[in-house]
């Protein structure tokens, strides 16, 4: 199923989420299982695993990763279970400084320095990632789609280390 064919919008990295948020509440308006309370069971279940769709649909473009993922696999190409290794030495060098910062940051004098550093740091690096991945999307080679592959699995990996560097910040509050 292509979710940008489901919610006519152009097949895109960049989407306009407000547009997408209306053209979501129209969707579940026309599909919502209360429309059906009346008709045969077989029209209650497909109203249901239709409103599923939409709301997955929904979760998946809204979610820059996700709809990466989903146009990668357009192209035949699914990272979802997958289990490639990073290949990028480069990155994995700066993985490794990364986990080694977000340990040092629990006996660190200054924690919130350190967090706010290293979330600046996520950040920027984020920021390029996606700079990337949009260029690698819009263009129709496949190797293109191979390199976007890359950059969404080092998205994941970002997303990984600000999860934990939010549990770290929460845990100073409890």
């Amino acid at each position: 199923m292509n979710y940008f064919e489901l919610f006519e919008i152009p097949q895109n990295f960049d989407v306009d989420v407000a547009e997408l948020a209306e053209r979501y509440r129209e969707l579940q308006k026309a599909v919502h299982p209360d429309k059906f309370a009346n008709a045969s069971e077989q029209q209650k279940l497909l109203a249901i695993s239709k409103t599923a769709q939409v709301n997955d649909a929904f979760q998946t473009l809204k979610d820059p990763i996700r709809r990466a993922e989903h146009m990668l696999s357009l192209r035949g190409i699914d990272i979802n279970n997958e289990s490639t290794t990073m290949k990028d030495t480069g990155f994995l060098m700066q993985q490794m400084e990364w986990r080694e910062a977000l340990e040092d940051l629990r006996g660190c004098d200054d924690i919130e320095t350190g967090i706010a550093e290293l979330e600046g740091d996520f950040s920027q690096y984020r920021k390029q990632l996606l700079e990337n991945l949009r260029k690698q999307l819009a263009d129709d080679q496949a190797s293109a789609a191979i390199v976007a592959a890359d950059q969404v699995r080092k998205l994941k990996f970002m997303a990984k280390l600000q999860d934990e560097l939010i549990r770290i910040q929460d845990s100073l509050y409890d």
